[in-house]
């Protein structure tokens, strides 16, 4: 049963769906409530468009609020579609474990013996990274590489040839570094496998048995629904529409691009709560997948980007206080994503936003909702130690690099810590450098400001580590950046 807020013409929000007045649990009234804190969370912190889903005692509840294209004024309805980012992650994941559950592939067999056109510039490594370690983030593969495999059906074979000169961030298995360029290789391996295009699997294998008919991988699919604009700005003030609506190419959908409605995004997540069958009672993953994807394979040095404690196969994990969780984020040029469950509860909770500070829209709802819905009790923001500790930037000073990737660390004339982050190479027009200051919070863990209200909620977090094989690295958004001087 789903029952849905949307907003009529005139901004008013009005409830519809299969049940009339209060059901049993006083449903309704709570509906009106957490739309009413939707608008307003979504005003104060100048978000233009919004969709929030929530699956609770069995049942899903839609709501929206705002407008799709701040241009346009075409208001957010419960039935819009918005680029979800990395989010695809876990429905790629989630298709890698029904070929597992099949008995057509193990998740600790090389990827070179699947895929023999995979290769990496360390001809060692490429033999050792395993399916395992591309789920859980520990293989070593880098982020930022998006390299556009152009429009046809072999773009992802292409990013995988391509990928072979990629260096690798770590040596496999001794760190966590997120790595997307291990998810569209993944990509490639269900291709392989299934005999389909990966957007031909994410409908097959995915929205085809789960019901979900407003989850699509193309631009030219998602324009058979009100599609939500992405849009860019300085923080403080309403963003405005960005000059593309997605400039990320075809050929890292695996990693980094589904469009869903919040209600199909949520229903996605209720699969994996029931044990990986349907609503029907259609079995698309065996209980024992379930279970191996939300089992931690790896803890994860920073803790804060994504309120993460570890990684299991494809979903981010989360330990609030013993009660357990699983979701993850996604980010897309302006439009952000967050997925939340919590298992013991039944409890699933999708947002998507079109742009302005999502993060904070996020940390404030998700709050509120899971504390009620769960018991949850989300940690504070991030920020600097209080009351303020002392911790020298010099050791830490250098260059650190990846693929796309440079960070320089250094010191301002007045001695006080600073970063210059810069995308490069095929993430050059991702965004412009970001010049943060640095303001400790632990011996190895620094606060970073002015990286924009939807990198994080005040602060980013910046860790330096040294990794199992002896490699100094710095963490911003849980990718570990070689340090090259």
């Amino acid at each position: 049963m789903s029952n849905n807020v949307s907003w009529s013409a005139e901004g008013d929000w009005k409830a519809r769906g299969e049940w009339g007045g209060a059901d049993s649990a006083g449903r309704e009234f709570a509906v009106a409530r957490w739309q009413r804190r939707l608008d307003e969370l979504r005003a104060a912190h100048h978000v233009p468009g919004a969709a929030l889903a929530i699956l609770v005692d069995g049942e899903v509840y839609e709501m929206a609020s705002g407008v799709l294209h701040r241009g346009t004024e075409v208001p957010v309805t419960t039935d819009s579609v918005f680029l979800c980012g990395s989010v695809a992650k876990v429905y790629t994941a989630t298709m890698i474990m029904r070929l597992v559950d099949e008995g057509r592939l193990d998740l600790d067999v090389p990827v070179v013996d699947v895929l023999p056109e995979f290769a990496t510039p360390d001809e060692e490594a490429t033999k050792k990274i395993t399916v395992r370690q591309l789920l859980s983030h520990t293989g070593g593969v880098t982020n930022d590489f998006n390299y556009d495999g152009g429009r046809g059906d072999d773009c992802l074979a292409e990013y995988v040839r391509a990928a072979r000169e990629v260096a690798l961030d770590c040596k496999p298995g001794t760190a966590m570094s997120y790595g997307s360029l291990g998810y569209v290789v993944l990509g490639r391996i269900i291709e392989v496998l299934t005999g389909r295009t990966f957007d031909e699997a994410v409908r097959d294998l995915l929205a085809v048995p789960l019901g979900l008919e407003r989850l699509v991988t193309l631009p030219e699919q998602a324009l058979r629904f009100r599609t939500a604009m992405s849009h860019l700005g300085e923080p403080g003030r309403y963003p405005d529409p960005a000059p593309e609506w997605d400039i990320m190419p075809r050929s890292v959908a695996p990693a980094a691009r589904v469009i869903s409605s919040a209600g199909d995004m949520v229903r996605f997540a209720r699969m994996h709560l029931d044990g990986g069958r349907a609503a029907d009672g259609t079995a698309l993953l065996s209980p024992e997948a379930v279970a191996a994807m939300r089992h931690r394979e790896i803890d994860v040095p920073d803790k804060w980007t994504v309120s993460a404690d570890g990684w299991g196969l494809g979903w981010t994990l989360y330990d609030w206080n013993g009660i357990k969780g699983f979701g993850h984020d996604g980010a897309a040029i302006g439009q952000y994503a967050y997925l939340r469950a919590i298992p013991e509860a039944g409890v699933a909770v999708a947002l998507l936003t079109n742009g302005g500070g999502a993060r904070q829209l996020y940390a404030a709802l998700f709050r509120e909702l899971l504390a009620e819905l769960a018991g949850v009790r989300m940690p504070e923001a991030f920020a600097p130690a209080e009351p303020p500790v002392a911790v020298a930037i010099d050791p830490f000073i250098g260059t650190y690099r990846r693929a796309g990737v440079v960070i320089t660390v250094g010191k301002r004339a007045d001695g006080s810590a600073h970063m210059l982050y810069e995308f490069v190479d095929d993430m050059k027009d991702m965004s412009p450098p970001l010049s943060m200051d640095l303001t400790p919070v632990s011996a190895t863990v620094f606060a970073a400001s002015g990286a924009g209200p939807s990198f994080s909620e005040d602060y980013m977090p910046v860790v330096f580590a040294t990794l199992a094989d002896g490699t100094e690295a710095c963490y911003v958004g849980m990718r570990a950046t070689p340090k090259t001087n």
